[in-house]
């Protein structure tokens, strides 16, 4: 091993949760990355949990920062049985969380969507998405960007039977 491997592998993964947002009829909500350069990155919505709050509390931040969705909109399924990790490619991870994580450790929530389409708004004052879409739980894993792959084969396998 390497002295950059060594110090990779000894960075902490970065708190997360990540919401696999459901429709009534089972469809998953994807967003298309805002940079993403190839316009081909698409993703369910996730991101950091906060210094002192809850996993479900970052859940409902995030998906309102990320999807303009509302609190009262949404119904909490399931909770994933254990976080999901994943390492950030080695040229990620200078540039990401400012060079402090290998990766993230993810708390997966599937979350039903109450609401209507135009309940969505991915124009929020700091937008993460340029497009989004419906999608079957079984294109999910092929959508992602390939290092995140894995975690989305687990958490599909996990709540498929939920949708």
């Amino acid at each position: 091993m390497n002295r950059k491997t060594v110090e990779l592998a000894s960075l902490p993964y970065r708190p997360c949760v990540g919401i696999m947002l459901a429709n009534r009829q089972g469809h998953v909500f994807v967003g298309q990355r805002i940079d993403s350069k190839e316009g081909d990155a698409w993703q369910m919505p996730q991101g950091g949990i906060d210094i002192g709050e809850s996993a479900e509390d970052a859940l409902i931040r995030e998906l309102d920062e990320e999807t303009g969705i509302a609190s009262h909109l949404v119904d909490i399924i399931a909770r994933s049985v254990h976080e999901h990790l994943y390492d950030l490619p080695d040229e990620l991870i200078g540039k990401l969380w400012g060079g402090k994580y290998r990766g993230q450790a993810q708390r997966w929530f599937l979350v039903r969507f109450k609401g209507e389409d135009s309940d969505i708004n991915i124009a929020t004052a700091h937008p993460e998405f340029d497009a989004w879409r419906w999608a079957e739980a079984d294109q999910l894993v092929e959508l992602i960007v390939p290092f995140k792959r894995p975690v989305y084969r687990e958490v599909v396998q996990e709540f498929r039977h939920l949708l």
